[in-house]
């Protein structure tokens, strides 16, 4: 992981925000006359493209298909980004074909990768000249050995910055899709319920939600709750700065609300993505992507 000063990543964070700023504004796709007499020019944003025709993906071990086929092993042919198993019927294969996949998309994403890792992906994806760019990271940023060992919020917003600043240096058009965050807290309500997964959980597994599943303590309460506040502030910033980049969509929040059961759960760790759960993120990803208006 690179090491930065505040002041560096501070500095990079500011630089970030005037490129993601001026995005979509230069070229002749931005701007549209304003009435007359305002002296001005209204601007207008790009059209979204609903078929790219290449992918790349970034984040962490949830694009990696982390423990949906075995044990403590990726499974990138399973990822509901770039994978090419017919039974998740991946965002790539969904746009691209079987064979366009296969050519044209790209997974760069890395197990155990935080938000401080993403200007590093972003900057190998890049390199690819991608259409399209998914990205869905933050879990582990809340999933630390304790809550007050989390991201804090403005480091989380600063490494995002300087994620999609990396990318529009030399991607200016490149489209980007930006997962929510997962519900952390619904995850331990659902996997509490069965014994091989809180056996699971004690080796380590999210230790600041997952700890003592079944402490159901005043204490124990108000630390899971502070791991939901800040997984609802990630998804908060990551709204807010893909609101000021016109080539880029958030999903609403779709991943976060979405009630998933322990059939989309890893029956290894009761934490990540099943190949069903794959499946179900594949599709919020492809209908918000297709969708004619954000």
């Amino acid at each position: 992981m690179r090491k930065r000063t505040h002041r560096v990543r501070t500095g990079l964070a500011v630089v970030a925000a005037v490129l993601l700023g001026a995005a979509g504004c230069a070229g002749g796709d931005g701007h549209a006359p304003a009435p007359k007499g305002t002296g001005a020019h209204a601007v207008r944003p790009p059209a979204w493209d609903r078929s790219p025709a290449s992918i790349a993906a970034v984040g962490d071990s949830i694009t990696r298909g982390f423990d949906a086929c075995t044990v403590l092993s990726d499974c990138p042919e399973v990822s509901w980004a770039t994978g090419s198993d017919a039974r998740v019927d991946s965002l790539a294969v969904r746009l691209l074909g079987v064979a366009g996949a296969a050519r044209h998309s790209w997974n760069y994403a890395v197990t155990g990768a935080r938000m401080a890792d993403l200007p590093e992906q972003m900057e190998r994806a890049a390199a690819r000249g991608p259409q399209l760019v998914t990205v869905m990271v933050g879990a582990n940023d809340a999933c630390r050995s304790s809550a007050s060992a989390m991201t804090s919020v403005a480091d989380f917003r600063a490494d995002f910055e300087e994620a999609l600043g990396t990318l529009r240096s030399s991607l200016p058009k490149t489209q980007v899709y930006v997962a929510s965050v997962p519900n952390l807290k619904r995850l331990w309500s659902e996997g509490r319920t069965n014994m091989l997964g809180k056996q699971v959980w004690k080796l380590g597994i999210c230790p600041s939600m997952l700890a003592d599943a079944d402490d159901l303590t005043r204490a124990a309460a108000v630390r899971r709750d502070s791991v939901q506040q800040r997984v609802v502030a990630y998804n908060k910033v990551l709204r807010e700065v893909c609101a000021r980049d016109h080539r880029c969509r958030f999903d609403d929040d779709a991943v976060y609300d979405y009630r998933f059961g322990t059939d989309q759960l890893s029956q290894w760790d009761w934490f990540h993505p099943s190949t069903d759960g794959q499946a179900r993120l594949a599709e919020i990803a492809y209908r918000r992507i297709t969708t004619e208006r954000p």
